[in-house]
């Protein structure tokens, strides 16, 4: 009885998506899905998706893991809040990561998307203990739209933005506020990269869209260059074994 008991409390907590193995939220972390390499263990790449949930971005994550990377997804939401709680709640996601037997030990990649892209540049990049290097797919920018220096003063990895020229998506990402990321981070000489793709909008790089952004936004030729930019950025700061 105390073993079904136990194996109960498992499969509730814990369920299997596509490809991956999803966790509730728990005293361990936020909730998240987990995808583990093909050979059995690989670095550690950190997803973190927009406002609409990890839903729309499960097959960016399962390619992650087919390149040899332990791969893990978190929503957007956890990590850039009003209350705050995102660089504890990404701290315990990458430890959690970090312990895993398909985890290859030494620093976590982050990327995100919109708001979750917002996320990763105020909350990761602030984390060279435990962050090798942040991608920003078209980030939530506004919060710091009249402030960029508070934005650029957590930058202490090295930082590709991929951003979307026509973005005016909820005005949440606009390309002349990353503009001034970019030209405030190279006043510092900090690592940061800025790719705009001119003829594209919010969730360019979705084949399927998300809810509540931009229909018919997805365009193959700029999700194939910002997906190359983001593997070059990998095998440079967090390379496979």
């Amino acid at each position: 009885m105390l073993l079904m008991g136990l194996l109960f409390a498992f499969f509730s907590a814990t369920s299997f998506a596509a490809g991956g193995v999803s966790s509730e939220a728990g005293p361990e972390g936020i909730a998240q899905t987990a995808y583990s390499p093909s050979n059995g263990h690989g670095p550690v790449v950190i997803v973190v998706s927009g406002q609409t949930g990890p839903d729309s971005y499960q097959f960016y994550a399962e390619d992650l893991a087919r390149l040899g990377y332990y791969t893990v997804l978190v929503a957007g939401k956890d990590i850039l809040n009003p209350e705050h709680t995102g660089p504890a709640n990404l701290t315990k996601t990458i430890k959690r990561a970090l312990q895993s037997p398909g985890a290859v030990k030494g620093k976590a990649a982050v990327i995100g998307f919109s708001l979750g892209g917002g996320g990763v540049l105020y909350n990761a990049a602030n984390m060279p203990d435990f962050v090798s290097m942040v991608v920003a797919y078209y980030p939530a920018t506004k919060p710091w739209a009249n402030n960029i220096d508070a934005l650029v003063s957590h930058f202490h990895v090295p930082v590709l933005v991929l951003a979307a020229q026509r973005d005016h998506h909820k005005e949440c990402c606009l390309i002349e506020t990353a503009q001034a990321i970019e030209l405030a981070a190279k006043a510092k000489g900090i690592p940061f990269e800025l790719a705009v793709y001119p003829g594209a909008n919010h969730g360019f790089n979705l084949p399927t869209g998300a809810s509540g952004e931009p229909m018919g936004a997805y365009r193959e030729n700029d999700a194939k260059d910002a997906w190359r930019r983001t593997v070059d950025m990998l095998k440079s700061y967090q390379p496979l074994p």
